[in-house]
């Protein structure tokens, strides 16, 4: 083993050690080498809006524009191919994926025919699901409630709860100040 190697087994024990007692977590070595701040530092060099936050083992393609004060999760694809915009104080939870292009056509033509593009709109204060999927050309309203594991393949109006593959819209969401009310159908 290298030296440089030994140095790097040396600095992830040390942080492990840290991030253990001071938040009871574990990460991964280039979470814990690069901290939190380095979520915030990406989604400003993103042009993300003021306050958001991504993380690093997000992939980010294309046009994707998001709003302020919105969070990213681990594991997440945005997919702006096709243009994508994400309002403000949006939730992305871990493994949601977004995507503004598919690639259908052209697999089953042999590449004859060419790929097809639509853009996505999650609007304000959403909060889409682990593992989530929203396919291109889908309008996400305001205040949106996507359950985790759902496929999004259809527009989802404001103040909604859509869940299942695929989503369907399953109640409402009232709010009123800092209270939240969910009616279920």
């Amino acid at each position: 083993m290298s030296e440089l190697q030994e140095d790097l087994i040396a600095l992830q024990q040390k942080l492990r050690e840290e991030y253990k007692s001071k938040w009871n977590r574990s990460l991964p070595l280039a979470e814990e080498a690069f901290g939190d701040k380095a979520r915030w530092d990406r989604a400003k060099f993103l042009g993300f809006g003021e306050g958001a936050s991504i993380y690093h083992n997000s992939y980010v393609y294309g046009d994707v524009r998001v709003g302020k004060n919105t969070w990213v999760g681990p594991f997440t694809i945005l997919d702006g191919s096709g243009g994508l915009k994400i309002g403000d104080f949006c939730s992305i939870s871990t493994g949601a994926q977004i995507y503004t292009h598919e690639t259908v056509e052209w697999a089953l033509t042999g590449g004859k025919a060419k790929y097809k593009y639509a853009p996505v709109n999650v609007g304000d204060c959403c909060f889409v699901g682990s593992l989530s999927i929203i396919r291109m050309g889908v309008k996400v309203g305001d205040r949106v409630i996507v359950g985790a594991h759902s496929f999004v393949n259809s527009n989802i109006p404001s103040n909604s709860i859509a869940i299942g593959c695929p989503a369907r819209v399953v109640g409402k969401v009232e709010v009123q100040g800092d209270k939240v009310r969910f009616d279920y159908k």
